[in-house]
């Protein structure tokens, strides 16, 4: 008898057609419309396996009421929407999308980087409100990336990439992470360093690190006090990991030059967000991994991790891997 699969967004319809024929498919028939929190814990008593987004958020009540649920495949690198501790009690193992994003992520952190220091979307709202008048030396000044120093937060395969980004701009690289990683070292020209001395010395300061526990807040006013009032915070990697009440008012006392965020504690974000107010912050739709190409493959992914995991395979990306020594 064939396994039941529900996805909590249409996908494209060569990944559709490759999963209806191994399982019985149902999936929430809406593309720019989130699947409402009481259907998704009414859908999930008849599931063997879900496909979700980081949207939705997979906890207790979720979990409770999927009582044949033996996999969770998230469409995504990160998977804070899912309350991994309590699915590996219950045995569902968690996927997740690594490695096909990669160099699409760090293609938009950099832009964001740019895009911030050189206030490209500031000045061109201003061109389309008539506001550039003549040619003058310090209108629409911003700040220079070539030879400046970039400070990375999370040394995983995403920030690797923006590293190796950098080198092209001659930046001198630094970076903080749970541990040192020595090969990266060597290969990009990277230094070790800790929290405070990163944040005191980098003229950008780059968040590239999972939104865990331990990393929740890891950046309030305490931290953006420490950095230069000429330098660059870039977050494209989850909201809660920067405090944004505390973004906000380093921002208002100029303890920061600008921002450029892809994520939010909250999203959407409200359009009536103070963060939206202000001319030296860009924001973003979180589309960091947003390419044709790069979301083609993270579904193709997210539906083979699926597939291994209900036909008794270890998958490949199995976040939870205690299950997985189970399963031998």
């Amino acid at each position: 008898m064939k396994k039941k699969v529900f996805i909590t967004r249409k996908p494209p319809e060569h990944v559709l057609k490759y999963l209806q024929e191994r399982f019985i498919v149902d999936y929430w028939d809406e593309e720019d419309i989130e699947i409402p929190r009481k259907e998704l814990v009414n859908k999930v008593p008849q599931t063997d396996g879900l496909l979700c987004l980081l949207t939705e958020k997979i906890d207790e009540e979720v979990l409770e009421n999927g009582t044949n649920l033996k996999v969770i495949s998230n469409l995504a690198v990160g998977y804070n929407n899912i309350e991994l501790e309590k699915a590996t009690s219950r045995e569902i193992m968690v996927t997740n999308t690594p490695g096909v994003l990669t160099e699409t992520t760090a293609d938009l952190t950099f832009a964001l980087l740019l895009a911030t220091s050189r206030r490209l979307i500031e000045a061109s709202n201003s061109l389309r409100e008539g506001n550039w008048q003549t040619w003058s030396p310090m209108y629409m000044t911003g700040m220079d990336v070539y030879g400046s120093t970039l400070g990375i937060i999370g040394l995983g395969e995403i920030g690797a990439a923006v590293a190796r980004r950098a080198k092209g701009f001659n930046m001198k690289l630094l970076y903080n992470s749970r541990n040192p990683k020595p090969d990266l070292e060597a290969e990009l020209d990277i230094e070790y360093t800790d929290l405070d001395t990163l944040l005191q010395t980098s003229d950008f300061v780059c968040i590239l690190t999972p939104l865990t526990q331990e990393t929740k807040n890891f950046i309030t006013l305490k931290q953006l006090k420490k950095m230069k009032k000429s330098a660059v915070l870039v977050n494209t990697a989850r909201g809660g990991i920067v405090n944004e009440a505390d973004l906000i008012q380093a921002l208002s006392e100029g303890d920061i030059w600008g921002a450029g965020l892809d994520v939010f504690e909250q999203e959407p974000i409200d359009v009536n967000h103070p963060l939206l107010q202000f001319p030296n912050v860009v924001t973003l739709p979180h589309i960091g991994s947003a390419s044709i190409q790069t979301r083609t493959k993270m579904w193709e992914l997210a539906a083979k991790n699926l597939t291994e995991a209900l036909e008794g395979k270890i998958p490949s990306n199995l976040v939870n891997r205690e299950l997985g020594s189970l399963k031998k």
